[in-house]
């Protein structure tokens, strides 16, 4: 996506320890209008493939996810990094490392809201080293549901996490992928 490229350019910043900072647009503060492009992009992508249910992570991944979810006219789960007293009964969960904090989550699913019927596509902000979508992917996996795939809104390529999973034959589209990041600027792979 272009579009995504040109607002990583503009208001994208590079932090050390290889850091891309896009809180003014897609991840503290939302862009709205951006992201109602996201939605219809992501949209698009999946339009053939029969999803039926989107699955984020909380809590960047969120906005990004409900306008996919509006776009597509489905609804929308998120898992909790952890378990609290508003998610009874029986769950799914797994372990997921977060590279930008540094730390693993339990996150959890209630059982209730993915079903083997259906038909999962899983969103997220960033794809780094693919844990939190490798998470996601075995909770799809565990309820019986079926995945139709992974979007990104941003793929560290240079992180190989989006390229390990494609090599383990999931579909992974990401609407950006940055190559290499230096002081001297980003630079994005041709897709």
């Amino acid at each position: 996506m272009k579009r995504m490229e040109e607002m990583i350019l503009k208001e994208g910043k590079i932090l050390p320890g290889g850091v891309l900072k896009v809180g003014s647009f897609l991840n503290q503060q939302v862009d709205t209008a951006f992201m109602k492009e996201i939605g219809e992009e992501i949209a698009d992508l999946y339009k053939e493939d029969g999803v039926t249910k989107i699955l984020t992570i909380e809590s960047s991944g969120i906005p990004i996810a409900i306008s996919a979810g509006f776009a597509m006219g489905v609804p929308v789960v998120y898992a909790k990094k952890n378990k609290s007293s508003n998610v009874s009964g029986d769950v799914y969960t797994t372990p997921v490392k977060s590279f930008t904090h540094g730390d693993t989550n339990n996150v959890v699913v209630a059982k209730e809201f993915l079903k083997p019927e259906e038909k999962i596509l899983i969103v997220d902000d960033f794809l780094a080293h693919g844990s939190a979508l490798t998470g996601l992917i075995s909770i799809v996996e565990e309820s019986g549901a079926a995945l139709a795939g992974c979007v990104a809104a941003i793929e560290k390529g240079f992180q190989m996490g989006g390229d390990r999973l494609r090599a383990s034959g999931y579909r992974v589209d990401s609407l950006a992928i940055v190559d290499e990041m230096t002081d001297d600027g980003i630079t994005f792979r041709e897709q």
